[in-house]
């Protein structure tokens, strides 16, 4: 694998840690491949991930070093989206297992919609969130769209892309764009504390909770209600179920295997 991207487990988490600080953790469509590849790893290896950056950053977006400068010949801009970004984007939407975003410094363009499509996200006090795409005349991508106009509303999500200024973490969290704001020292230890935390738990549970989460967003309430009806039937019949059952009624702490 190569040294942009490091892959290591702590325990039942799987940690996928990108590594290029030079470049402030920019992607390029291969590093894209690579990182969709240890996701799908990390859906069959561990029971929880946690994404994060290496150096100062989570992820500065796309590297525009690597893809070369434009010139007079129109190019397919949409083409890296469709073979690369949107392909690992869904994946992440139908993991079965809970994911956390871990960001520091900067989450940039692509980068911003990385770690907002997380399950739960945690950011350092001095990390921002920026959407750049206007600075170079292209439109957010790896469904920025939705996702900040789902979590913020059109005219907050609006002014961030229309604007492309830097969103603070603490207003980030104001805006109910992200989860917590912790010091910078303490965000990896934070992020992997409740990545563990949700390890530990009724996985397969937890992925059913993300699926009737994610078909809610773009759905009405009939659809939710027969997602919620179907995908109930699914986990009552996990071993997890039938051990939170038993240890409701011995007074003890459940021991989730993610069965």
């Amino acid at each position: 694998m190569p040294t942009n991207l490091d892959v290591e487990h702590d325990n039942d988490v799987a940690i996928i840690r990108l590594n290029d600080p030079s470049t402030l953790n920019a992607l390029t469509m291969d590093l894209v491949d690579t990182l969709h590849d240890a996701v799908r790893h990390a859906a069959t290896s561990a029971r929880a991930l946690l994404l994060c950056g290496a150096g100062r950053s989570f992820c500065s977006g796309a590297n525009l070093t690597a893809s070369g400068p434009s010139n007079s010949e129109p190019r397919d801009a949409g083409a890296a989206l469709e073979h690369h970004i949107n392909p690992l984007m869904l994946t992440l939407r139908d993991l079965p297992i809970p994911w956390i975003s871990a960001v520091q410094g900067a989450a940039a363009g692509v980068g911003a919609s990385l770690a907002l499509a997380a399950d739960i996200i945690i950011a350092g006090e001095n990390a921002y969130f920026l959407q750049a795409f206007r600075r170079i005349g292209l439109i957010p991508d790896g469904g920025a769209t939705w996702l900040l106009t789902q979590a913020v509303g059109r005219v907050r999500a609006m002014e961030l892309m229309l604007l492309g200024e830097k969103l603070p973490a603490d207003k980030a969290r104001a805006w109910g764009l992200i989860n917590r704001v912790v010091p910078d020292a303490e965000l990896h230890a934070t992020a992997l504390a409740l990545a563990t935390e949700l390890a530990a738990g009724p996985t397969r549970a937890l992925g059913l909770i993300r699926r009737a989460a994610w078909a809610a967003a773009s759905s009405d309430l009939d659809h939710a209600l027969h997602t919620e009806r179907t995908l109930q039937t699914e986990a009552g019949h996990t071993a997890d179920f039938a051990e939170g059952v038993r240890a409701f009624f011995e007074k003890r702490p459940a021991r989730f295997t993610g069965a």
